[in-house]
């Protein structure tokens, strides 16, 4: 009886946990549908694309475990493929998003062949060595500008219809496309496969020898968070009408990592969290120039010191349930 007892309980609780998620959801899709009305909107935009990154680069280190040193080169490639689709090629709006997306994809399929074969410090190594490898080449290939980066990318019209030069529609785009890959990521967290994932996360050698084929499991995860992260790359580059190298530097990794800490690692919400606040930093204290690395360095300090769970993992112990 208290067995059955304890599943009960366990059961109840797990469904009250997402009921909570759910709220919390709601309440975020709220605050980005209205926030345009009293902030900036392309300022927006661009904490969306980043949280969207975050979410991705979450789902692999959060849930899989997998510490990625070279996420950047996905939202880059995703980002030098849509931008060059539609200035180029004249693709509209969202096949070039598609285009870039598929790019990224394809390239999580191969880099992650050859990554997870590794564990702890030797995959985040060799993702480190891909991206800067993808780096060198987007810095020397005629196609991507170089230094200039692909300029006055076209926004077109969304199906033909839409108007994306319109800053509202261009809003709702990404919007859309922010909401769509958010709930595809808490989809698959609370699926059997995302249960598999920490699993694997937990325990890898009980998880193998329960008879699970760990290394699928382990590059359907890369494979999912590098489509994701380019389709995050891939909408940011029609936000900016610009595709740079900033996006497959070795500091924009480096940059998702924080904001998944700062956030709150292996939780739903606290990569979107995490993402407003160093976006935020950025922009509002962009006149104090260099000095802002300086102090989300200082805040990373704190928070590692303070409250290690990260914002939104401190703000779900405190209510007893995960966010």
């Amino acid at each position: 009886m208290s067995v059955v007892h304890e599943l009960a309980t366990s059961a109840a609780s797990r469904a009250e946990g997402l009921a909570h998620q759910r709220i919390a959801t709601v309440v975020m899709i709220a605050f980005f549908a209205l926030a345009p009305l009293v902030a900036y909107p392309v300022f927006l935009m661009k904490v969306m694309c980043f949280a969207l990154f975050a979410c991705a680069f979450n789902l692999l280190i959060g849930y899989g475990g997998l510490l990625s040193f070279g996420h950047a080169m996905f939202l880059g490639t995703a980002g030098y493929a849509s931008a060059h689709a539609a200035k180029v090629w004249g693709f509209p709006p969202e096949f070039a998003i598609l285009f870039g997306t598929a790019c990224s994809a394809l390239l999580g399929l191969v880099t992650g062949l050859l990554a997870i074969r590794r564990q702890g410090i030797y995959f985040a190594m060799i993702t480190l060595a891909l991206a800067q490898m993808m780096y060198f080449f987007y810095l020397q290939a005629p196609f991507t500008g170089g230094e200039d980066g692909i300029q006055a990318v076209p926004r077109g019209k969304l199906f033909g219809v839409l108007d994306l030069n319109n800053a509202w529609a261009m809003y709702s785009l990404v919007f859309a496309v922010f909401v769509g890959g958010f709930l595809l990521i808490h989809r698959a967290v609370h699926s059997p496969f995302g249960q598999v994932l920490k699993a694997i996360r937990e325990n890898e050698p009980r998880a193998l020898s329960l008879g699970y084929d760990v290394n699928r499991y382990k590059l359907l995860a890369y494979m999912l968070s590098a489509t994701l992260a380019g389709l995050a790359g891939a909408t940011k580059v029609l936000v900016f009408e610009l595709a740079s190298l900033t996006d497959v530097h070795w500091t924009m990794s480096g940059e998702v990592v924080l904001m998944v800490l700062l956030g709150g690692l292996g939780t739903v919400f606290g990569p979107v969290v995490g993402a407003l606040i160093i976006i935020s930093m950025e922009n509002y204290l962009a006149q104090i120039g260099s000095w802002v690395t300086v102090v989300q360095g200082a805040i990373f300090v704190i928070c590692v010191l303070t409250f290690r769970r990260g914002v939104i993992g401190e703000l779900g112990r405190l209510i007893g349930k995960p966010l």
